[in-house]
């Protein structure tokens, strides 16, 4: 270590480090031994943990006081307060002998350690002051006061009472005359103390004005910004180019506390991304099913919503035992009662018990939350409520045991909206209450930053303990507002009880599904969602090889030019067969045809025309971004835009029409996608190009014929002998 000395030579100053003497480091060593950080904390909230940790982080010794108390302090949302505070430091005080002992008074439930006990003490000695408090900008709760605090050369005027450090003997001094109610304020006991001149000096009190100690976030807001160093993280106050060691968020910075204190000091840096993401877990590995914890599992329909059928299969596969969780579900749509009933009917007898409420029951949003928590309160051995909207799409199916593990009070899953930093959680709020970006934001949804970050709004999906709903949360309405939605609503009363919330991208959960232009009006309306929610649609209708075309060489040739490549899955083939069922308005497969331009078909199918669905606009964008690239691949320098006049799906039956007779298309090429499988829902069938004498006999289902249309490629549909046989026809680029 080095000590700082000063020569002065010829008029000249100069600084000189020298090697400590061997008595000096010891005697640092007993300063810092000397020091006590003691705090009131009447129950252990998220907060306090936070405190704890960051003291643990640099070896302070605490000690905490008024903890099993009930508190009347008063809050930072209500009246002035605060006396109890001063009730326990005086009694606390009086147990205390050593008159060296420097005790450090603090706040604990919003506030965070940026530095250790030999950065405090040594900024402490440089204040050559007794005692030291930390300092505002704004004076509370007397403005009348203010002429009467003394004048600074630089800094801030006004005392804080939230931390302040000194030795016994004046600290003593400085509670004597308290006799206050535990409800009166403290801030306005100190503050008349300091601007007494003469209690000033006998007590020898100064003001940390420059936050070299104690920084104070209320007023200062703006001048407070994350310093990354050496694999820690400080605050910075950058209009007095000063490294506080204490963070304190008073008043109503509390969000902005948080935020910060998902660094300070080393909970996440860029050097070792989050260091306290794997403590204090609560692992589940090992346990026997009948031990995992029994869980209330929340689902909320509440507006059409596309992709509910495979939402409630996704829920079946949580890697979870299905014994241990039961389900509320409620749904206030009606197009989806025959999804829910069709679950319930097949899965009831798998889990723990399924209560389903109905849009009979007329349930709001408001109404339907609060009954899942109260069933989560009233379950036997209920540990945690699982709320899950039904619009979430949950890929991991490990979600929900990860968020158990993380063992906190309220945390999400971060999922996000494909190709926008829409998410389930915000950073920060606005002046009202609504949505703000931080800082950090974009960093966290893009993966950029990965951690647990303590965050004001989660909402769609998320855990809470049953401890919460026994205490903090015993409300019986805590969705409800008469200015915000419920799930703001919900937040708000976590944030004003002091209850932190969490938001984890540690893993990849899933997304959110787009709510915009669902149809009803259909038999299978995912169908429609090629735009929306393009990424479910192909999950659930492209065929699960379709991304291995080009990387595989999965296309096939089996006649000249013409080539075989798979694109539907089963599902999508059986969708689109069974809407054109629905829909049932078959050609009767004359020439004479009203729905083309001249009236008349040269070589005409019995079909239905996508147009006559409300299905060609989605069937151009499949044509542009899932043919397309493979046409512009294997017909190397054509260029297409996926135009089409007729795409259509071509229905054969024996006693129908069993066959095709040889034609050109009117197309520049031909998609021709077999939409059900030969040998089992039909017998003969397929293609044969006359001019190459070359035939496709078995077409496998899901796959696309792509041959050119006009001039080289004559050719017939052979003849389906038996069963019902369906192919999706388009004439591109006619």
């Amino acid at each position: 270590m080095n000590a700082l000395a000063l020569f002065v030579l010829s008029g000249i100053s100069f600084v000189a480090f020298l090697p400590l003497s061997r008595s000096e480091e010891p005697q640092r060593k007993s300063d810092e031994d000397n020091l006590l950080v003691v705090t009131v904390a009447t129950k252990e909230t998220d907060g306090f943990r936070r405190f704890r940790r960051s003291a643990k982080h640099f070896n302070y010794t605490v000690k905490v006081i008024g903890e099993g108390e009930k508190w009347r302090g008063g809050g930072y949302m209500s009246a002035p307060g605060g006396g109890q505070k001063v009730r326990l430091l005086k009694a606390a005080l009086e147990e205390m002998k050593e008159e060296k002992r420097i005790v450090l008074f603090i706040d604990s439930y919003d506030v965070v350690f940026a530095s250790g006990p030999r950065e405090l003490l040594k900024k402490f000695q440089q204040a050559k002051h007794k005692v030291v408090f930390s300092s505002e900008t704004l004076i509370w709760p007397d403005r009348h006061l203010e002429d009467k605090h003394p004048h600074v050369r630089e800094g801030r005027r006004f005392l804080g009472s939230g931390g302040f450090i000194g030795y016994v003997p004046n600290l003593k001094e400085l509670v004597a005359d308290w006799s206050g109610e535990d409800s009166e304020s403290d801030q306005l006991f100190f503050t008349k103390i300091y601007i007494n001149p003469e209690k000033r000096k006998s007590i020898n009190i100064t003001l940390d004005n420059k936050c070299r100690i104690f920084q104070n976030l209320h007023g200062s807001l703006d001048e407070v910004v994350l310093k990354f160093e050496d694999g820690h993280v400080r605050a910075r106050n950058v209009l007095y180019d000063t490294l506080p060691v204490i963070v304190h968020g008073n008043g109503p910075t509390k969000l902005q506390m948080n935020y910060l204190g998902n660094y300070i000091p080393k909970v996440w840096t860029f050097e070792t991304g989050c260091t306290v993401c794997h403590q204090d877990l609560k692992p589940l590995t090992g346990l026997k099913e009948s031990e995992y914890p029994l869980v209330v599992v929340g689902v909320f329909i509440q507006q059409p919503t596309p992709f509910v059928t495979v939402f409630f299969q996704r829920l079946l596969k949580l890697n979870y035992p299905k014994s241990r969780l039961q389900l509320f579900i409620s749904n206030q749509e009606p197009h989806h009662e025959t999804h829910v009933s069709s679950f319930v009917k097949d899965n009831r007898e798998l889990y723990h018990d399924v209560k389903v409420v109905g849009p009979e029951e007329k349930m709001d949003a408001v109404v339907s939350r609060n009954v899942g928590l109260d069933i989560c309160r009233q379950t036997k051995d209920c540990e945690y409520f699982f709320s899950v909207d039904v619009e979430v799409v949950l890929k991991n199916e490990d979600t929900l045991k990860i968020l158990i593990e993380q063992n906190r009070p309220v945390i999400a899953p971060m999922i996000t909206r494909p190709g926008r930093l829409w998410s389930n959680f915000w950073g920060a709020l606005s002046a009202d209450g609504y949505y703000a970006r931080s800082e950090d934001y974009v960093d966290i949804v893009q993966g950029r930053r990965v951690g647990v970050w303590n965050v004001p709004y989660v909402s769609r999906v998320y855990l809470v303990k049953t401890g919460l709903l026994q205490s903090e949360l015993s409300e019986n309405d805590l969705f409800n507002s008469d200015t915000l939605d419920p799930d703001m609503a919900f937040c708000q009363y976590l944030r004003n009880q002091g209850v932190f919330m969490y938001a984890t991208n540690l893993h990849t959960f899933g997304r959110i599904l787009s709510t915009d232009n669902v149809h009803t009006s259909h038999l299978h309306n995912d169908l429609w969602q090629i735009f929306e929610n393009s990424l479910d649609w192909e999950e659930r209708y492209l065929h699960e090889n379709y991304t291995r075309i080009m990387r595989d060489k999965l296309i096939e040739t089996p006649c000249p030019d013409v080539y075989w490549f798979p694109v539907f899955s089963d599902v999508g083939c059986n969708h689109i067969v069974e809407e054109m069922e629905h829909f049932g308005q078959w050609s009767g497969g004359r020439n004479t045809d009203t729905r083309i331009q001249g009236g008349y078909e040269n070589v005409p199918t019995i079909d239905i025309h996508m147009n006559q669905v409300g299905y060609e606009k989605e069937w151009q964008k499949l044509l542009l971004d899932y043919i397309a690239p493979i046409t512009e691949k294997m017909y190397p320098g054509y260029y297409t835009k996926a135009q089409f006049d007729l795409a259509f799906v071509v229905r054969y039956k024996p006693d129908e029409q069993p066959l095709l007779r040889p034609h050109h298309d009117a197309s520049t090429f031909t998609i021709n996608i077999a939409l059900n499988q030969v040998g089992l829902d039909y017998q003969g069938g397929g293609c044969r190009f006359i001019r190459y004498n070359c035939s496709v006999d078995a077409p496998r289902k899901g796959w696309a014929l792509m041959h050119p249309g006009r001039l080289t490629h004559y050719h017939e549909g052979l003849r389906t002998t038996a069963g019902v046989r369906y192919i999706a026809v388009s004439f591109v680029d006619p």
